[in-house]
């Protein structure tokens, strides 16, 4: 085996990205080597390429949509063997021992969180390793490109509706037919519930209906409040986009102890308390989720045919597929395809 790998590394905080040789890295006792087959780009990456994460140390490769073969294991590792197929995402480990990893709060770890791609090298390259309970079983029924979204948009939509507290039935729409949105209706629907996508044009009704959704709300030509409540208010809406005022004008169509989960990046909300008050109604943030539900995610997209639509670049156009994610052009999401098949 060649002992060096090809990898796209920022070199520093706003500087271009590079295409280089490296050194196959060996894992350390804990973790494991994965040969990488697909890695998505997400918006995220912007924290690794402008420096907007503290204490990135540098260069570094981003990537934390990864699918791929584990490669090697270090001391300690268990279960993991060569050969299976597995996923990185953005959770890449914590302490397991603090107050807050005790109580299964993971996201919160105070001592040793860890972040793919920020906190040790990503998957825009051959290969990677990271910590084996970073890892999570990838299904056979998913090939490595259709799967690698589903490692972070897919988990951080499919983990909030799973926790929103909705049960089938109930009405829950999706603000934003994006990166993110577009799964969060194909996961609501097939999860049973009364699903409502919500976007700015008529143009896209047939689409949102296509993926799942039984109502569909332009928020650009009606009132998005006016129009959930019309349906009895929504239990839960699940925000993708990243538009605060779009969250804020959606608030007044909750439910009676609805509540709207923040899942896309938007800067200050502004909230009126009187209708948080009134209606007993909340806003939430959602964390994406650690590698046990990163493979459930996997496993349920199989289950119910949920699908990432993808555009695919190869490793080596790495800054252009960047850019066409930055462009919010792309339809949905952008996977650089390493392995080439």
């Amino acid at each position: 085996m060649s002992k060096k790998m090809r990898v796209v590394q920022v070199p520093r905080a706003g500087g271009p990205f590079e295409l280089v040789e490296r050194d196959i890295p060996e894992p350390e006792r804990g973790w494991v080597r994965v040969k990488v087959e697909a890695c998505g780009i997400c918006h995220s990456d912007t924290l690794v390429k402008e420096g907007l994460w503290p204490g990135i140390q540098y260069p570094r490769v981003p990537g934390h949509e990864v699918i791929g073969i584990v490669d090697a294991v270090g001391e300690g590792v268990k279960p993991w063997k060569n050969g299976q197929r597995a996923g990185v995402g953005w959770h890449g480990g914590n302490c397991g021992y603090c107050d807050h990893c005790r109580r299964g709060e993971f996201f919160a770890c105070t001592v040793a969180l860890l972040t793919t791609g920020i906190s040790f090298d990503g998957g825009y390259g051959e290969y990677m390793v990271a910590p084996a309970e970073a890892l999570a079983l990838v299904p056979d029924e998913l090939s490595s490109v259709d799967g690698a979204p589903l490692m972070c948009a897919g988990v951080t939509t499919f983990n909030a509706l799973r926790n929103s507290g909705a049960t089938g039935g109930d009405v829950v729409a999706v603000l934003g037919i994006g990166g993110l949105g577009h799964l969060g209706v194909q996961y609501a629907a097939k999860m049973g519930f009364n699903t409502v996508a919500i976007a700015r044009g008529k143009d896209k009704e047939a689409f949102a209906k296509k993926l799942g959704a039984h109502h569909y709300i332009d928020s650009k030509g009606s009132d998005p409040a006016a129009e959930l409540n019309k349906l009895g208010g929504a239990k839960v809406v699940i925000a993708t986009v990243t538009n605060a005022e779009a969250m804020a004008a959606v608030l007044g169509g909750l439910a009676p102890n609805g509540v709207l989960m923040v899942i896309g990046a938007a800067g200050p909300l502004s909230v009126d308390a009187i209708l948080l008050i009134t209606g007993q109604r909340s806003v939430k943030g959602w964390y994406s989720g650690t590698s046990i539900d990163s493979q459930d995610t996997l496993k349920f997209s199989a289950l119910a045919d949920v699908h990432s639509m993808n555009e695919v670049f190869p490793l080596e156009r790495a800054a252009e597929a960047y850019e066409r994610m930055m462009s919010g052009k792309a339809r949905f999401r952008v996977v650089l395809d390493i392995a080439g098949k």
